[in-house]
């Protein structure tokens, strides 16, 4: 280290730096040694990337060939992210309410209840789920609305927690909404050409 120092002394010019006014040279000279002893061992113990952590290696080739493959490859990068965006939201709002089945202690309910999600109001057969949950059919009337009902505050619930204060709730579940819609999925000529 001490031949070091005064290479840098010597290469650099330091003494140039060292004025009568400001102090003692050797005050200089004890600082200046301080300074490279500090930046040499900020440069010996300083991790280099990765921080000694194992590496994992990605299979890139997969993940470009899934992506390849998807009915989103054709559109925009910003449209694909929408997508998957609201579909995570989906994904999230769906395992809030079976851990909320799970802890009334009804989750073979919410495995019964959750094909009525995603369906029409006319297309839900009431008398398949009244079976699967060993009540009426009025009751499954009663129960998918609820599950349905419940759905939308926790979407709402999800989707508010992603956004800054003052931005309109409504107007992003209209963004979603549109995301996830199949017409979204046919790009348009102009993004294509």
């Amino acid at each position: 280290m001490t031949q070091e120092f005064f290479r840098q002394l010597l290469e650099k010019h330091w003494l140039d730096a060292a004025d009568r006014d400001k102090g003692r040279l050797r005050t200089f000279l004890v600082v200046a040694m301080k300074k490279l002893l500090a930046k040499e061992w900020r440069r010996a113990s300083a991790r280099r990337r990765g921080g000694g952590r194992s590496h994992v290696s990605l299979d890139t080739a997969f993940a470009e060939s899934r992506y390849a493959a998807a009915p989103t490859a054709m559109l925009p990068a910003e449209a694909v992210f929408d997508r998957e965006w609201a579909l995570t939201l989906l994904d999230l709002t769906l395992e809030r309410l079976r851990a909320e089945f799970a802890a009334a202690g009804k989750p073979g309910d919410f495995e019964a209840l959750k094909g009525s999600l995603m369906s029409a109001r006319g297309a839900i057969d009431y008398a398949e789920v009244a079976e699967k949950l060993g009540t009426s059919q009025g009751a499954a009337r009663v129960a998918v609305h609820r599950l349905r009902k419940r759905f939308r505050e926790v979407y709402r619930d999800e989707i508010s927690q992603t956004l800054a204060n003052g931005t309109d709730l409504d107007a992003e579940m209209r963004h979603l909404a549109a995301a996830l819609a199949p017409a979204s999925l046919v790009p348009d000529a102009r993004m294509v050409a």
